[in-house]
């Protein structure tokens, strides 16, 4: 898993490469610039284009003092060099990085001064770095708040001018709107977040030599699930093995009106490889189930009975999509809890019915899985005003209920009961459409009928949910991709990862 660093951290990555590199701390900022110009000059090939470069004095501004050098080698002849020069500090770099301009004109900002009409094409931003801790004010806060009024193409150099690289972003924070953003090394934890979206388009990582091994060491509760990580948890399906092998999960779930659910989560359990899958679904849904997936067997649900459960028979057990919240469905969610000793996936209507009855929580087996969407997890844990709190409160809850929690976003977060927190790296937003988490937790449940362990299942189902979308979406730039269509992709996408 790729460790993701807090800011602090960061600057612990550089100092440990430049002293044991060894490498001067002004060569690994060409480096690092070298690496954003290489990016840089395949996504904006037109020279034509005229470049405005806005350097404040620290190392962020070093690196684009190094970037506008740079560039003018590389034939980009209509290059604005403006330095921001609001205090009367200069980092050393920057000062180097100033002399290496030679010919090439730059002109100064300083405190008080007017702004400059911009009319750019590009605006390259390398004014502020990682190290913000407070809102922009002042002369810097009057500059962005000008930029962000051009609508200008803005390319930010390692983190955009006012973002938070970690913790909680200030409501009504003032940041530079960037298209892009060429960040070095590692993408930063708050990139990860939705707070991220009214200011970052884009992002791309390049790498820029700091020491892999201080990396890794580095004690942090934030990582990055990556391809090679899904490819060590995946396992072969291997000759001679047969239906018992991958055990049997299940799935209760759907009412009369929302069968929908059951049957997506149903599919994408079997498409995901369980041996045997079971439905305990409302007796009116049978049909539909023998209709769309006669390889799934039914426990039908008859009125407000508790329908009999042979629990110990299965392997995994899920519950809650499309289930409803009234009487029936709370005896059933705590006959599991009474029943069953092995982890349990809890989704959406059964979510809810935690929500409203919180001594539940306590009863979950060791090592149960929630898959929350936001709403879902502030009913179940307060309310949050933002990511960053959400979480914490998913590191400490899974921690106090010896439980995993799947926070659904963007980059989906799984808690684990050891503290950490992975950040999932697939799936887009051609996915975000009704039934996706019934999906998920089909393919969660299936895993765990298979003999993954809790915290494999959650990482391996949500990479490969996601994964299977990337493959339909993305490639066709499809504005939409069903759930059903990514059931489909499951079992071509988990062969593709064992290859």
């Amino acid at each position: 898993m790729l460790p993701l660093l807090v800011a602090s951290q960061i600057r612990e990555a550089d100092a440990y490469t430049i002293a044991n590199e060894p490498i001067s701390s002004v060569d690994l900022m060409e480096r690092a610039s070298k690496a954003f110009v290489g990016w840089f000059i395949n996504h904006f090939p037109d020279k034509g284009k005229s470049i405005s470069v806005y350097s404040g004095t620290g190392n962020n501004g070093g690196d684009g003092l190094a970037i506008a050098r740079l560039l003018d080698d590389h034939g980009y002849n209509l290059i604005n060099i403006k330095i921001i020069r609001f205090s009367d500090t200069a980092s050393d770099d920057f000062n180097a990085n100033l002399k290496r301009l030679g010919k090439i004109k730059a002109t100064e900002l300083k405190a008080g001064d007017a702004i400059p009409e911009e009319n750019c094409d590009i605006i390259i931003d390398a004014m502020l770095g990682s190290g913000l801790n407070k809102p922009l004010a002042g002369d810097y806060k009057k500059l962005v708040e000008y930029l962000n009024s051009l609508e200008k193409i803005v390319v930010a150099v390692d983190v955009p001018t006012g973002f938070f690289t970690d913790g909680e972003i200030p409501e009504n924070a003032v940041i530079l709107k960037s298209d892009l953003v060429i960040t070095f090394q590692q993408p930063k934890i708050n990139f990860l977040l939705p707070e991220s979206g009214p200011y970052i388009d884009c992002c791309e990582v390049v790498k820029i030599g700091l020491s892999e091994t201080f990396i890794n060491s580095i004690n942090t509760s934030y990582l990055f699930v990556e391809e090679s990580d899904a490819r060590k948890m995946i396992r072969h399906r291997h000759r001679f093995s047969n239906k018992g092998t991958y055990g049997h999960a299940l799935i209760i779930a759907g009412k009369d009106e929302t069968m929908g659910a059951a049957l997506l989560s149903a599919s994408a359990c079997a498409h995901a490889g369980a041996g045997l899958t079971t439905a305990c679904i409302p007796q009116s849904g049978l049909i539909a189930l023998n209709t769309s997936m006669p390889e799934i067997m039914a426990v039908p649900r008859i009125d407000k009975h508790l329908p009999e459960i042979a629990w110990d028979k299965y392997s995994s057990i899920a519950i809650g999509p499309g289930l409803g919240t009234d009487a029936a469905a709370l005896k059933l969610l705590k006959a599991i809890l009474k029943n069953y000793n092995k982890p349990v996936v809890v989704d959406a209507d059964a979510l809810n019915l935690l929500s409203a009855n919180k001594t539940l929580l306590k009863k979950l087996p060791a090592g149960s899985i929630l898959t929350p969407h936001m709403k879902e997890f502030d009913r179940l844990f307060g309310t949050h005003t933002s990511w960053w709190q959400r979480l914490q409160t998913a590191k400490e809850k899974a921690a106090e209920f010896n439980i995993n929690i799947v926070l659904k976003n963007d980059y989906t977060i799984s808690a684990t009961p050891g503290g950490k927190l992975y950040f999932n790296s697939t799936g887009n937003a051609a996915m975000a459409t009704g039934g996706m988490g019934d999906v998920l937790t089909g393919i969660i449940s299936s895993l765990l009928a298979q003999k993954y362990s809790p915290q494999d299942a959650c990482l391996l189902g949500i990479y490969i949910h996601g994964k299977a979308g990337d493959e339909l979406a993305l490639p066709n730039r499809m504005y939409v991709t069903l759930p059903n269509k990514v059931i489909s992709q499951l079992p071509i996408t988990m062969v593709k990862l064992k290859a």
